[in-house]
């Protein structure tokens, strides 16, 4: 007798349609790509790598923040280079804020998605946000020190872990996830040196599948979970935030969501894969076997990983400042130092992840404006 196959159920998740008769479809998600007008094309500028990454080298996210034209022409090349690069940047941290809710609203996002209140990175850890002690729900103080003391030696220089586990996007395991990051850092290592993140394309990765691969890919849905939030409340008597966290659907202690495998950006309407790396390491692939699960998971991984083509690679320094598509990238911060590095995030959340089957992939995208 065969051996019986434990095949991984689907988690009830509303359907493309149902998701777009709650959200989408009163804010046009599945849509004609949005179109870059050229307004920012007065600064300097230049791509990273072929693939991913762009930086600005003389422009003040200040002195635009008011230009909705600007800001948003600024959303979509976000979203089409997966991650832009500023430096010593002066936006303060409410300034930070308002730019992160304005890139998703001039893109077309759901009036109910705000900033994303960290159930575990909020105000109640206590650390301020600036030199004036102000603490505030919706930024995540990113803390070495903190991160050392909550999640042990994943964080430190000298840990013996690969790392290329720390490869994710943020907040995934929320039902109603992000749109765009904005990270500036504040404190740098003492010695200026480490600390670097790297970023890696979605929309790439999901090039470099067969198409075969990206065939059944565009069919699956993927289980995000972050069970560690519970453990670390207990261990360290923290109190997670229960309630609205930036959208009415993200509540619960569960911290689990089913997403589509393969996600449609609706401002520029390419494919990318969403369902790997960091985010589904406690969750897994539906629909498939276990085994064929862990298969797909390590796949992915290692496309992500083991690719340095399809990947960026920043050097911080105090007042740095980069803004992502967190729908199309993931990113692994280098914890190759031993001395302080912290910085204020602000995380946009955006629309219910969807696949749009007849969206293309980037490099079908490009050629076709060729």
């Amino acid at each position: 007798m065969a051996p019986s196959v434990e095949v991984i159920s689907p988690t009830p998740v509303p359907s493309i349609e149902a998701k777009l008769d709650q959200k989408s479809a009163s804010s046009g998600f599945i849509r004609e790509p949005l179109k870059y007008s050229g307004s920012l094309d007065e600064y300097k500028s230049f791509d990273v790598t072929p693939v991913i990454g762009r930086e600005f080298s003389d422009l003040q996210l200040t002195d635009i923040l008011n230009d909705e034209a600007k800001i948003r022409d600024l959303a979509i090349t976000v979203s089409r280079r997966g991650v832009v690069f500023f430096r010593n940047q002066s936006l303060n941290s409410d300034e930070q804020k308002i730019l992160g809710q304005k890139l998703g609203e001039l893109t077309g996002k759901p009036a109910t998605s705000k900033l994303h209140r960290h159930a575990v990175n909020n105000s109640g850890r206590n650390i301020t946000v600036n030199e004036h002690g102000k603490l505030d729900d919706e930024i995540s103080v990113i803390s070495s020190e903190v991160n050392r003391k909550l999640y042990g030696n994943r964080f430190f220089s000298d840990a013996q872990n690969l790392a290329s586990e720390g490869w994710h996007a943020d907040i995934t395991f929320e039902r109603v996830p992000s749109d765009y990051a904005i990270l500036k850092i504040t404190h740098s290592p003492e010695d200026q040196t480490g600390g670097d993140t790297l970023w890696a394309s979605g929309y790439e990765v999901y090039d470099r599948l067969s198409p075969p691969i990206q065939k059944l890919a565009d069919t699956l849905t993927a289980v995000h979970h972050q069970p560690s939030f519970n453990k670390i409340a207990q261990e360290h008597g923290i109190e997670l935030i229960d309630g609205d966290r930036g959208a009415p659907e993200n509540t619960g202690f569960d911290f689990k969501a089913s997403h589509p495998l393969v996600r449609t950006n609706p401002v520029t309407g390419w494919k990318s894969l969403f369902g790997a790396a960091g985010q589904v390491d406690n969750g897994w692939i539906e629909g498939v076997s276990k085994y064929e699960s862990e298969i797909l998971k390590k796949y992915f991984r290692q496309l992500i990983a083991e690719n340095h083509d399809l990947q960026v690679r920043f050097k911080w320094e105090t007042n740095d400042l980069a803004i992502w598509d967190n729908r199309s990238v993931f990113h692994s911060a280098t914890n190759d130092y031993d001395g302080k590095r912290q910085g204020n995030r602000v995380v946009s959340l955006g629309e219910i992840p969807y696949h749009d089957p007849v969206s293309k992939s980037r490099r079908e995208a490009l050629a076709a404006e060729v």
